[in-house]
């Protein structure tokens, strides 16, 4: 027998369930924990920058007085994750939202290091540890207790670069020759590649204990880019812009709710139309 489901304006409320989201104090990490709040939830803001994090959460606090909570949380560091845990007791809806987005930006030296060639390992070490490895560790510690309880949603947040490749004429700068050119780094796009096949993953693994898993692919957000590049990246998109901070508030708000309960698996991109083209 299947039990039916709250509709309408009901089916978006996460009233009396706990949202834990990683690297808060970056870009989005506010607006996806304005979202929560908005629909009710208690929301534990992570991330390995204290001071930041206190800074960005300042504003939600005045807003949101008894929703919103701030954890210190290393991702790469499953003890760290297993401590807040513990701290906050259970959790409803994780949004794995840590990861590192290396700037374009030409290296002082010379040497262009953003480019494969000369890519350090060690970066690549690190940047997958805290986008990938990070969202592995926090989906099987807080996804785990989800599954013994029989319920939980698990959203990671990918980028268009999940299902395009970066665009390298959008960095090219005149004075610069070919080899020396800035480019986006390889991680990124193997970091949200792999939140999509991670996402699928545990979409299936946990699919009968009550467990949903999707993924949001973000495009462009325009956070005060250099003229040059944000009509480059404008005039591959349709809609002919970059996206606003908070247009990916009610995508994040359907995703975790039950309003998306039959979505599991799935890769929402929200691009303006880049992807399409």
């Amino acid at each position: 027998m299947i039990e039916p489901a709250a509709t309408g304006l009901k089916a978006f409320s996460l009233s009396g369930q706990t949202v834990l989201i990683t690297g808060a104090a970056g870009l989005l990490g506010p607006e996806h924990a304005a979202a929560m709040a908005e629909l009710g939830a208690r929301v534990v803001l992570t991330d390995i920058d204290d001071t930041r994090l206190q800074s960005i959460a300042a504003p939600l606090f005045a807003q949101y007085p008894d929703k919103i909570l701030c954890r210190r949380m290393d991702v790469s560091d499953e003890a760290s994750i297993r401590s807040v845990l513990n701290s906050v007791g259970r959790i409803d809806v994780l949004i794995n939202n840590a990861a590192v987005d290396p700037k374009v930006t030409p290296d002082a030296g010379g040497l262009e290091f953003s480019r494969l060639e000369n890519f350090p390992l060690e970066d690549w070490d690190r940047q997958l540890r805290i986008g990938l490895t990070g969202a592995f560790l926090c989906a099987r510690v807080f996804g785990a207790e989800m599954a013994e309880r029989g319920h939980g949603v698990i959203l990671n947040i990918a980028s268009d670069l999940s299902v395009i490749a970066p665009d390298q004429r959008l960095y090219r700068q005149a004075e610069r020759s070919d080899d020396t050119q800035p480019v986006k780094p390889v991680t990124y796009s193997v970091v949200k590649t792999g939140l999509i096949g991670l996402t699928r993953y545990l979409a299936g693994y946990w699919a009968e204990q009550g467990v949903r898993c999707n993924a949001l692919s973000p495009g462009g957000v325009y956070n005060h880019h250099p003229e040059a590049f944000t009509s480059r990246l404008s005039a591959l998109i349709p809609m002919g812009r970059m996206a606003r901070l908070s247009e990916y508030r009610s995508a994040v708000q359907f995703l975790c709710s039950p309003a998306s309960s039959y979505l599991t698996g799935q890769n929402i991109v929200i691009d303006g139309g880049r992807t399409i083209l």
